[in-house]
């Protein structure tokens, strides 16, 4: 039985995790549809999502809600965002890409989706879009670069106070001779160092080898 998650915005059935499908009868990436007391709800898979691997570990802050503003650096093909956009109805996506093959795949995702706004353009370069993005609630990233952090930081310039950064870090994409916890703390010392707080940590395996979700909140 489908029955909302502790996070209120998200659904479970014990095992899984769901977001009630806005576009009902529609799949993005071949995920499974379940129908309950007349709503549709989408099969949130952890193997192909961080956030939904997150949630399923154990990760105790999930801010996400109806009115979310989130600017969202690696949206790849739109899968994240289109669950994401499932439960901020009354928000906004910012959503970056780089590849243009991925970005064609999102532009689709996008549609009868009102709250995602693709942006082709490079994470490292928020100069880019500064003129498109404004303030948000949310920053979560999800990027293959070995300068993860960095690009991260830049883009913090963009969360209000009190605002949550999630960072999804691939360790061996930052660097593939070293042990992911030691990278895992340095990333986690260079953000509590440039003034962020530490809200959680959540190793992402098995659903997502070698990689961490780290959480944090912009001070007021």
């Amino acid at each position: 039985m489908i029955r909302p998650h502790k996070f209120k915005t998200v659904y479970t059935d014990g095992p899984g995790i769901f977001t009630k499908n806005q576009t009902p009868g529609e799949k993005v990436y071949g995920e499974k549809l379940i129908r309950g007391k007349g709503k549709e709800y989408r099969l949130w898979n952890p193997r192909r999502s961080k956030l939904s691997a997150y949630i399923l570990k154990g990760g105790g802050v999930f801010p996400f809600d109806k009115k979310s503003i989130v600017l969202y650096l690696g949206a790849a093909n739109g899968t994240t965002p289109s669950h994401i956009a499932d439960i901020a109805l009354d928000g906004q996506l910012f959503c970056v890409e780089f590849s243009s093959r991925s970005f064609r795949d999102l532009l689709d995702v996008s549609r009868g989706r009102k709250q995602i706004m693709p942006i082709l353009g490079d994470a490292r370069n928020p100069e880019e879009y500064r003129a498109i993005v404004g303030q948000v609630d949310i920053v979560y990233q999800d990027v293959s670069q070995r300068d993860q952090v960095q690009i991260f930081m830049k883009n913090m310039e963009f969360l209000r106070p009190g605002g949550h950064g999630f960072l999804m870090l691939k360790a061996r994409s930052v660097d593939s001779t070293k042990n992911p916890k030691v990278l895992y703390e340095d990333a986690i010392s260079e953000l509590t160092g440039a003034g962020y707080k530490l809200e959680t940590f959540v190793e992402l395996s098995p659903f997502q080898k070698d990689h961490g979700a780290i959480v944090v909140k912009k001070r007021r």
